[in-house]
């Protein structure tokens, strides 16, 4: 937003200085002539009553404004050596350096040492301080840039600077302070859609999701385009657990821009826990186009196969996340941690493909170590651990069924398990509809009845390849079965099955009491 930055961009590519010499010299009428305006108007800071140092402080300032930073220092340097305390060149000088790019920390270091000495000459200007809390917060130096920011309030409130320190805030989890900034900088000036966008951002970040929605959609009344506002609209009524006002946000985003990453990431994933695998698929494949590298629709891609039985692809989108090993020092992302329990699972489940489901147990044959570690969602660092073994080219992936080929009475069994699994469904904000989990759980109702139906008649079944008498576990393990089924990606696991060791040390289970 500073005016004195914003000249005519060179027609010259800022390659090296050297590329530009030969280009600098054409230049040199247009920027003095730049420049000469600029020092009769005294657009730039701290002007000075001498019109000679004017115009010369001016061409460095054009110089800045044609990406000519180091023309720029140099200009600057000559006249500090003759007037070691010329406010308009220090500030000047430290612009320049902050220009070149903070990602050389010398440069940072230098825009902030001649910030810190115009301070110093000059303490009551608002703008310093804030040119001095843009670099220093990209370097991570958050509580500091807060510091700056506050001070050049005190001096000069504006709706900018609230709308910055909101910002900082907001990228500090303190959505609360962020709130109250972004509140007064739009009291200072209404029309501003990303101070909204926002403000709608710091309610739903603390679940205050009806208050976000309002946000959002006032800041699309200020500008229709905004694909950010569809989005975060789109995952505020998914948390809601409204699907088609979701859908029709995400799909409103993606007409605006339909290589959007983050809304296909996002819609894909709505889909995914909504039951659509086939249509969440979709939108993972057009993200990994565009993203080739991205974690999150990789996992999602490979996780959306396994759970509709194609072994084959899932396990190839999940090696490839994998293979993407966090830099040192940097943070693993949730899927890579996630990623190598799927992968196992999955394989687990495809060398039973072929195999009963009366004849093998998950919670004995699992090692409890890796479901200890796997419940409790921890870095997979487990001692003597087997892998499970490779896919066999003899199991073949499941066939997709089409509905129609079905024979009567299995249509009819489907449909009263679609209509028994609705009925489980909280009618509350907060649960988006499931269909795939109320299709598992209509048939897991359809099975309890004839298994105690059987046992009624016979007292018998057949369980872990064995027979017995049936107990009140059996039917609870029909449920269970479905229920894995249903979502590969969570552990559905017996506690007292568990290793005694992680038992006793509990384990969190992640209730949302209020959304």
């Amino acid at each position: 937003d500073s005016s004195f930055l914003h000249f005519h961009e060179s027609d010259c590519d800022i390659g090296g200085s050297s590329s530009c010499e030969s280009m600098l010299s054409l230049n040199t009428e247009k920027i003095l002539s730049q420049a000469k305006l600029l020092a009769e108007q005294k657009r730039f800071p701290f002007a000075t009553d001498n019109d000679n140092t004017n115009e010369e402080l001016a061409i460095a300032y054009v110089l800045i404004g044609n990406g000519l930073y180091d023309e720029a220092i140099r200009h600057f340097s000559t006249m500090l050596q003759e007037e070691p305390d010329l406010v308009s060149a220090i500030y000047g000088r430290g612009i320049a350096y902050g220009k070149k790019g903070l990602h050389d920390m010398k440069n940072a270091e230098l825009a902030l040492f001649e910030l810190s000495r115009v301070i110093s000459l000059e303490p009551d200007h608002p703008e310093v301080f804030e040119q001095r809390a843009e670099i220093l917060s990209p370097l991570g130096r958050i509580s500091e840039a807060l510091s700056d920011l506050t001070k050049a309030i005190q001096l000069q409130p504006s709706a900018r600077l609230y709308r910055h320190r909101g910002t900082l805030y907001f990228i500090s989890e303190d959505y609360a302070t962020a709130h109250e900034d972004f509140q007064r900088s739009l009291e200072l000036n209404k029309n501003q859609p990303i101070a909204m966008l926002y403000k709608g951002l710091t309610f739903f970040h603390r679940g205050l999701l009806k208050e976000a929605i309002e946000s959002f959609k006032e800041a699309l009344k200020q500008k229709a385009d905004f694909i950010d506002a569809y989005k975060s609209l789109g995952q505020a009524y998914r948390e809601l657990g409204n699907f088609d006002a979701a859908t029709e946000s995400f799909q409103k985003a993606l007409l605006l821009n339909q290589n959007h990453v983050q809304t296909l990431q996002l819609k894909g994933m709505m889909l995914y826990h909504h039951g659509s695998l086939d249509e969440a698929l979709k939108n993972f494949k057009r993200c990994l186009q565009l993203e080739p590298y991205n974690e999150v629709c990789q996992y999602m891609k490979g996780l959306s196969h396994v759970a509709m039985g194609q072994f084959y692809e899932g396990i190839k989108a999940q090696t490839k996340v994998m293979l993407n090993d966090p830099l040192p020092g940097q943070k693993a992302s949730p899927e890579y941690l996630k990623v190598k329990y799927l992968r196992e699972y999955s394989r687990y489940l495809h060398a039973h493909l072929d195999t009963p489901l009366t004849e093998y147990n998950t919670d004995i044959d699992l090692p409890g170590n890796f479901k200890d570690h796997w419940a409790k969602n921890l870095p997979f660092l487990i001692e003597n651990y087997e892998e499970q073994p490779g896919l066999q080219p003899h199991i073949k992936d499941v066939l997709f069924q089409n509905f129609a080929s079905y024979k009567p009475d299995v249509q009819e069994l489907i449909c009263v398990a679609d209509h028994l699994g609705s009925m489980m469904q909280y009618e509350t904000p907060g649960f988006l509809p499931n269909k795939r989990i109320h299709r598992a759980m209509g048939l897991a109702t359809l099975e309890v009845m004839q298994a105690v139906q059987r046992t009624w008649a016979n007292s018998k079944v057949r369980m872990n390849g064995k027979t017995r008498l049936m107990q009140w576990r059996d039917m609870f393990d029909i449920a269970v079965k479905w229920r894995r089924i249903a979502d590969p990606d969570q552990p559905v696991l017996w506690l007292d099955q568990m290793p005694a060791r992680s038992l006793s040390r509990g384990f969190n289970n992640h209730i949302n009491l209020i959304r």
